[in-house]
């Protein structure tokens, strides 16, 4: 395959994926500064080892290569304080969900205090319980596709992941006031 091909395909395969790179290094990394760099890392070591992917699935492989990069990065780093910062801003693909009208104030301003507060509480999970989570519900991967992604058997994502819910789950009802989670 001549440079132009290659060069193509991985355009084609590899460039598609890119958000999900930037996401997943983000919600790893918390600092939007590094994740790019670390995406831009990634697939530089994609591309050059590129005539080496043979798989079908070109996300996995990316996002693979964007967890090493980012793990990579954090092991360079003297501490790891932050990794315990909480996010600055709320990211725009979090959970908002949208409707075809702009809701009210007191609802607008009720979602984005609840998207803040669900970014924090995922922030604040464990790095193995947060990648699963962040990878199945915001990247919308198929549990076969995290196992390769993560590098663990599949049966130790399913655990992972309904552990992360569960954190998740307790984390958001203690910052419930009493009368709200009585309703629960």
């Amino acid at each position: 395959m001549n440079e132009t091909e290659r060069s193509w395909r991985f355009e084609t395969l590899a460039l598609p994926h890119l958000d999900s790179a930037y996401n997943l290094a983000r919600w790893l990394l918390k600092n939007d500064p590094e994740a790019e760099d670390a995406v831009q890392q990634a697939f530089l070591r994609a591309f050059r080892y590129f005539d080496g992917f043979a798989g079908d699935d070109a996300r996995a492989w990316i996002l693979t290569i964007v967890r090493r990069s980012c793990y990579d990065l954090m092991r360079t780093r003297k501490t790891r304080q932050a990794l315990l910062d909480p996010l600055d801003e709320v990211d725009e693909r979090g959970f908002e969900r949208r409707e075809d009208g702009p809701p009210d104030p007191e609802t607008a301003l009720l979602r984005r205090r609840d998207g803040e507060l669900i970014n924090t509480l995922i922030a604040a999970l464990p790095e193995e319980f947060r990648e699963i989570l962040v990878l199945r519900e915001i990247e919308d991967l198929s549990y076969r596709q995290i196992a390769t992604v993560v590098g663990v058997p599949l049966g130790t994502v399913m655990s992972r992941l309904a552990r992360a819910r569960a954190l998740l789950r307790r984390a958001y009802l203690r910052e419930q006031p009493k009368e709200a989670v009585d309703g629960l």
